[in-house]
């Protein structure tokens, strides 16, 4: 991207944000904010190309809005730019928040979100007074008719804020599901690292079936929503101090916090480091959709001033115990589990035969003559971006389902290392088909402990078997040494004619489909053997679906 283009897409954002027109002299101050020299008369004309291209309009003499097309190139259009600005987007959260917790002034960081009842208005307070929640501090707001509420809740990244208006560097780390056992928290069974990711953490896993907050509520059993952050250990006593301070007024959350350089909840924490984990502030929004409940979650969504907020109960009785300092094994994430498989597999390209990395994902056996069907007619609307092989197992316990096999496309990964190219798997992303194709979300595959695209499954975010164009397919991005870009194509061309899905093979500085590969790399995009199962899913068939499962010989997988 280019420099006027960042500067564009700058502009793009700050018109977002605001409310109404807005004028050149507020955006160069906006940007001189972000670091951006730019005069009155520069973003003058950086508008009128926007005005051109369509992405924002000149409302008389009040200023430009952006557009719906703008809020589109914005969301999606430089997706490669989106997974470093999720981590800053924080950084400006953290930052902006001034509250005082002596006068109980300033601003916080909040979640907004849409109910559309009465009994969910009940589930939330439920929760906020079993203690499940930053604050009892929310506002409740009628946004129209048909019972429809916009319900704003306090975010954690408040408690980060507060830190560091008090000297201490707080650094979120990760958002992610705990587990709890005996009203206890005990450990992180997923993560995702704020950086490397266009997904917020904490909204990649509020897809329904990830938590079962009421489960805890009720049972003392189940898994939240919480995120881990970082601080050093010289401020530890501090900000336990500051900690409890914000607990006496109403603002808590807080599940753990280490010692200095000791690993807590599998999370290993740095020499010199103290870990506090927090729990997420859409916990009770989770509760909602578990008790399936119509809900609209949005994560840490602006910053607002505490005084809108009120509490929604002062019955709050915790029901969590504090976190035993227990070691427990260390959470690892995706790509370093999976280093092992991918060095197994062992294809011979031009006998076709040997071991291949497979997804393995369950379906009622009653359904898989309609489930193949499905399969079949999503490979023949679309050859080539579906991958059309397959290999039906048996469920290991379960005599009523029966496994659906495809090849994962780690699978290439390992092709391509067994040849003597180092490939690495970068992001698994949701790839738009739109002329040329674009991806409009990446999850990185060593900042994410769960498959990227089993999360975009479960947010059903793809649109694989859907008439209405342009689809919306599971993609993967690896990245290769520019050194072996030759050979690397003569094999790629190969597994492409056998039936791999291979999209685009990029070249050196080039964005390819949106996504950004390092220095003297070059990138390639493969498809996803998920995409069958997911247009299986679409379908409303249910499908329990599983990631990187085990190796398979390629020769004895059937092809649709």
């Amino acid at each position: 991207m280019s420099e006027s283009e960042h500067r564009m897409i700058e502009i793009l954002r700050i018109l977002s944000e605001q409310e109404k027109p807005t004028g050149s002299k507020l955006i160069a101050d906006e940007l001189k904010n972000k670091g951006f020299n730019l005069g009155e008369r520069a973003v003058r004309y950086h508008m009128q190309i926007l005005d051109e291209k369509g992405y924002t309009e000149r409302i008389g003499n009040s200023g430009r809005n952006i557009t719906a097309l703008g809020r589109e190139k914005l969301e999606k259009g430089l997706i490669y730019d989106q997974v470093d600005f999720i981590h800053s987007k924080f950084e400006e959260m953290i930052y902006l928040t001034d509250f005082n917790y002596m006068t109980q002034e300033g601003n916080v960081v909040v979640n907004t979100s849409t109910i559309y009842n009465e009994e969910s208005v009940d589930i939330i307070k439920r929760v906020i007074e079993n203690g499940l929640s930053v604050s009892p501090y929310i506002n409740l707001n009628d946004a129209g008719k048909d019972g429809k509420m916009e319900v704003t809740t306090l975010c954690g990244t408040t408690i980060d804020g507060v830190l560091l208006n008090k000297g201490i560097p707080s650094q979120p780390q990760y958002g992610g599901l705990l587990k709890i056992e005996d009203s206890q928290p005990v450990r992180f069974t997923e993560l995702i690292s704020y950086k490397k990711t266009s997904v917020t953490p904490l909204d990649a896993f509020s897809a329904k079936g990830f938590t079962s907050v009421m489960d805890v509520v009720e049972n003392g059993e189940g898994i939240i929503p919480a995120n881990f952050r970082l601080i050093p250990g010289i401020g530890r006593q501090k900000a336990i101090e500051i900690i409890n301070r914000l607990d006496k007024i109403g603002i808590g959350g807080a599940l753990a916090i280490s010692q200095e350089g000791k690993d807590i909840l599998g999370i290993p924490v740095p020499e010199g480091m103290v870990g506090i984990a927090v729990v997420g502030g859409i916990t009770p929004f989770c509760a909602v959709q578990e008790e399936n409940k119509y809900i609209e979650i949005k994560i840490a969504e602006e910053i607002r001033d505490f005084k809108t907020l009120s509490p929604i109960s002062t019955k709050i009785s915790p029901l969590l115990k504090e976190a035993k300092a227990i070691p427990q094994p260390k959470i690892s994430f995706l790509l370093s589990k999976t280093w092992n498989l991918i060095q197994q597999v062992n294809f011979d390209i031009e006998k076709r035969k040997g071991d291949i990395i497979s997804n393995v994902s369950y379906i009622n056996r009653d359904k898989i003559d309609i489930a193949l069907n499905i399969m079949e007619e999503t490979y023949n609307n679309n050859p080539k971006y579906i991958n059309p092989y397959y290999k039906l197992i048996n469920h290991p316990t379960d005599d009523s389902k029966i496994g659906l096999a495809t090849i994962c496309s780690l699978s290439i990964d390992g092709i391509l290392i067994d040849n003597g190219i180092m490939s690495t798997p970068k992001y698994g992303g949701l790839l738009e088909l739109t002329e040329p194709p674009l991806f409009i979300d990446l999850i990185s595959y060593n900042g994410s402990t769960e498959d990227p695209h089993k999360i975009f499954l479960a947010k059903n975010r793809t649109a694989i078997s859907a008439n209405n164009h342009p689809n919306k397919i599971l993609a993967s991005f690896k990245e290769i040494p520019y050194i072996s870009r030759e050979y690397c194509v003569h094999l790629l061309d190969v597994l492409n004619n056998i039936g791999f899905s291979i999209y685009k093979i990029g070249k050196p500085r080039e964005l390819t489909y949106n996504a950004k590969a390092d220095n003297y790399n070059f990138g390639i995009v493969t498809g996803s053997g998920l995409n069958t199962i997911g247009a299986i899913k679409e379908k409303g068939i249910d499908v329990e679906v599983k990631a990187i499962e085990k190796l398979l010989p390629f020769e004895k997988m059937d092809r649709l």
